[in-house]
């Protein structure tokens, strides 16, 4: 692990697991979140603001954009805050690395709005997509921790919907299990950099607003997966939610579905949307980029 990589993980610990997160109002997270975002976007990539009814966003497209190439990106923030400004710098990296116009969704957050207005804002934002002439075979949904939760739950929508699947998920730390019964909550919460297990335990009533748990669109875990499209899944080893990507990773293959999990020791949780900041991070970013740019070229 790079020195910067310790560092980041260092500050993270003094500055987000020190606070209890579940309990902080929602709004002073989502400004604190916004703050760190990039002021302006990279040479070569543009930025579009997109509030188009229900549908709230970025585009973020670079100069090289295979046309057509197609990004739809859920960001994370346990369902509370996180946004598209939020996460600009992965999906401004994301972008570049594939050689694609990324939308970058402002899905509706809880508690003002629980589940399930997150999967309803993907499963719109997917269907906007299909109308500005977007394929699916050439549209890649990627996401972070609950933002990567939302992807899998995303795709189980289309297929309750009869709706074509996308050609592609990207997962960085998907939170997958609502009801919390992986194993690694409670073992690695000396080891993650950024949450105690209460955090998560906790903050799930303000997410569900009393619906089941278990309800395979809030906890993709319990879904039908069969017949999913190719999967990349990254998750560190030392995270409260390594339990939730390697089970998720092992049902998507028991399924029958193509799943790749890239496991890293040491690194924060979500560590690939931490690019610019230590060189692990922009190397996640290649590797989806490669991932994605396979993908595509599989389904032409």
């Amino acid at each position: 692990m790079s020195l910067r990589a310790k560092l980041v993980s260092w500050n993270l610990k003094r500055t987000v697991k020190s606070k209890p997160l579940h309990e902080i109002d929602p709004e002073i997270l989502r400004a604190n979140m916004d703050a760190y975002a990039p002021k302006k976007n990279p040479p070569g990539v543009s930025l579009e603001s997109i509030n188009d009814g229900a549908i709230r966003g970025e585009w973020h497209r670079h100069a090289r954009s295979e046309p057509g190439t197609t990004i739809l990106y859920l960001h994370g923030g346990g369902y509370v805050f996180g946004s598209a400004k939020s996460h600009r710098a992965v999906t401004f990296a994301l972008a570049e690395a594939a050689a694609a116009q990324v939308f970058s969704l402002d899905y509706r957050l809880a508690p003002e709005h629980p589940f399930p207005a997150a999967v309803e804002d993907a499963v719109a934002a997917y269907q906007w997509l299909l109308g500005q002439g977007v394929e699916p075979r050439k549209l890649i949904i990627a996401g972070d921790s609950a933002g990567g939760g939302l992807a899998l739950a995303l795709v189980l929508a289309l297929k309750q919907r009869g709706l074509a699947a996308p050609a592609g998920l990207v997962l960085y730390s998907p939170w997958t299990d609502l009801a919390v019964t992986g194993a690694s909550i409670d073992a690695n919460e000396k080891t993650d950099a950024m949450f105690k297990a209460e955090y998560i335990r906790k903050g799930i009533g303000r997410v569900l607003n009393g619906a089941d748990p278990m309800d395979p669109l809030a906890s993709p875990l319990y879904g039908d997966v069969s017949a999913f499209p190719p999967s990349l899944i990254f998750v560190s080893d030392d995270e409260v939610l390594r339990d939730d990507a390697l089970r998720m990773h092992e049902r998507l293959l028991e399924a029958g579905a193509r799943s790749t999990l890239i496991s890293e020791r040491g690194l924060p949780h979500v560590w690939p949307i931490f690019v610019g900041m230590f060189p692990e991070a922009l190397t996640a970013v290649r590797r989806s980029a490669a991932f994605i740019r396979d993908t595509l070229e599989n389904e032409a």
